[in-house]
């Protein structure tokens, strides 16, 4: 433990730099995890594979840009709901790491944000129910999208969300926000990507929405979810002073 606090993130080059020696590098690693809830990375890939559920394939992981973050996201929501662990990653070298490291063994390192999640136990009834509620909510989806089209790619269901109203969650080639705002500090020109918001339908700020006929509230509404499943999943906002007045506006509105 010792050795790797004071040499660890030399060894996260590794992967990339010695493409021979990755699964013994990979060994090595530490991490901290939804397992010990502490900052302290000291999680390796072995002890993470012996304490996988029945059932389970991939080693799942999530980066952000603090450990209190990472601790406390919305993306993990499902995972603690089933007891499976997560590798929390919040080193700035740790998104580019991930970049190098595909799998270890036959387990795939998944990272829990990106779209087309697929959580082990979940059979034919979850994803029966998860096309239920697309047709259940067809005309929500319908105008979340409409009222969102310069900010989200896609609006749907979420499989992942049992607390939180929304989550943004990028596609299999978008490039994550922490190694982003890396390339953008570097001086580097960066796509226009925009994320996937995965709602859950069962909370009571979407059920609000959902009821909401008009048009110009409902915007501003939909615009608060997303402004929170960009918090969620930044830790900031693009527009804070368009967020501040649009909850301003909603407490007043509550408050009268």
């Amino acid at each position: 433990q010792k050795f790797w606090e004071t040499f660890g993130e030399c060894l996260k080059e590794g992967p990339a730099e010695d493409h021979q020696n990755n699964e013994r590098i990979t060994q090595l690693l530490r991490f901290s995890s939804t397992q010990t809830n502490t900052a302290k990375q000291e999680a390796g890939v072995e002890d993470y594979i012996s304490r996988m559920i029945e059932g389970q394939k991939d080693i799942y992981y999530l980066v952000s840009e603090s450990h209190t973050n990472a601790l406390g996201s919305p993306y993990l929501e499902a995972f603690k709901k089933r007891g499976i662990e997560v590798l929390l990653l919040s080193d700035r070298i740790d998104e580019w790491l991930m970049g190098h490291l595909q799998e270890y063994k036959d387990h795939k390192f998944v990272d829990v944000t990106r779209d087309g999640l697929e959580l082990p136990g979940e059979g034919k009834d979850e994803k029966k129910e998860q096309k239920k509620e697309i047709k259940e909510h067809k005309e929500l989806i319908k105008r979340m999208k409409d009222a969102l089209s310069d900010e989200v790619e896609d609006v749907k269901p979420s499989v992942r969300l049992t607390d939180s109203a929304a989550v943004l969650v990028l596609t299999e080639h978008d490039m994550g926000p922490q190694m982003r705002q890396i390339m953008e500090a570097a001086g580097q020109a960066m796509p226009v990507s925009k994320p996937i918001l995965e709602i859950n339908t069962d909370h009571g700020l979407l059920m609000r929405l959902e009821s909401e006929k008009d048009e110009g509230r409902f915007k501003e509404l939909a615009r608060l979810v997303f402004d929170h499943a960009q918090l969620g999943a930044e830790g900031k906002l693009d527009d804070a002073p368009g967020y501040l007045k649009r909850v301003n506006a909603l407490l007043t509105e509550l408050s009268v």
